[in-house]
């Protein structure tokens, strides 16, 4: 099945569908989601994204982030996805939404209106290896520093919404 996204406007108005790659390709603006789960200890559940992924492969990145179909809310999407990819399950809430656009070495150009979801689950992942490389936890201080002195490991929208996702915890 085509993978297709929903393009918007600035103010998350659908103006029509896309091809996944093809939006990527032309830097179409389109509805995406980011879900970061954390712990009882308060630390954020990473993931490396698989390396073979269509673009930033081997990087590390939030708990789980795709886009939503046409006629699935972004909540009942992140859920999905979340287990699809973690195999987990777990309550999540929204927190809050921002655009982006960054583009990548091989030409792709994510241009996203990002809705950002959070949960807290203690649940060990099962990954999907064909999404997932590895995982693992860590503290938002020292995810910080780690991003300070290795930017290139994590993906761009990991970096530019960090200081949000702080705020929000």
């Amino acid at each position: 099945m085509e993978e297709r996204v929903i393009l918007v406007d600035e103010n998350d108005l659908p103006t029509g569908q896309m091809e996944k790659l093809e939006a990527h390709q032309k830097g179409k603006l389109h509805r995406a989601f980011s879900v970061f789960i954390f712990n009882t200890k308060n630390e954020l559940l990473l993931q490396q994204r698989a390396k073979d992924k269509y673009h930033s492969g081997g990087l590390w990145t939030n708990t789980c982030c795709s886009h939503p179909r046409f006629g699935e809310s972004n909540l009942e999407a992140a859920k999905r996805r979340l287990e699809e990819e973690m195999g987990m399950k777990c309550n999540l809430s929204y927190g809050f939404n921002f655009i982006y656009k960054a583009e990548f070495e091989d030409g792709l150009i994510e241009h996203e209106l990002d809705h950002v979801f959070f949960g807290s689950s203690d649940e060990i992942p099962e990954i999907n290896k064909s999404e997932v490389e590895s995982y693992r936890y860590v503290s938002l201080d020292l995810l910080k520093e780690e991003i300070d002195s290795n930017p290139s490991q994590f993906t761009p929208w990991l970096k530019i919404c960090l200081n949000n996702v702080v705020q929000h915890v």
